[in-house]
């Protein structure tokens, strides 16, 4: 029997192999977006810690305020500040 070609649709073996291709089309590019977008996050994490790193080696430590004022006003008291350079410390501090 020779072999004549068939027109119109595709068999139920086309069917299943044109499915086969979108489908396995379409995991990858889902993959592969989801691979991407993972990527993206985890980059802006890393840089999210990386500044927040350098922002608290770069910060001044934290001070005790009322400790260093009652310093400052001691010296005051023991006459090695003048009353200018006590108001100027005090507003230094209290920036």
């Amino acid at each position: 029997m020779p072999y004549i070609p068939r027109g119109g649709r595709p068999g139920l073996l086309g069917l299943a192999a044109r499915t086969a291709v979108v489908a396995g089309t379409a995991n990858a590019v889902n993959a592969r977006m989801a691979a991407h977008q993972q990527a993206e996050t985890q980059q802006q994490f890393d840089a999210a810690q990386y500044a927040a790193q350098q922002g608290a080696a770069s910060a001044p430590p934290p001070t005790d305020l009322v400790a260093e004022l009652q310093s400052l006003s001691r010296l005051r008291t023991q006459g090695l500040l003048s009353d200018a350079e006590f108001d100027a410390a005090k507003a230094q501090l209290l920036r």
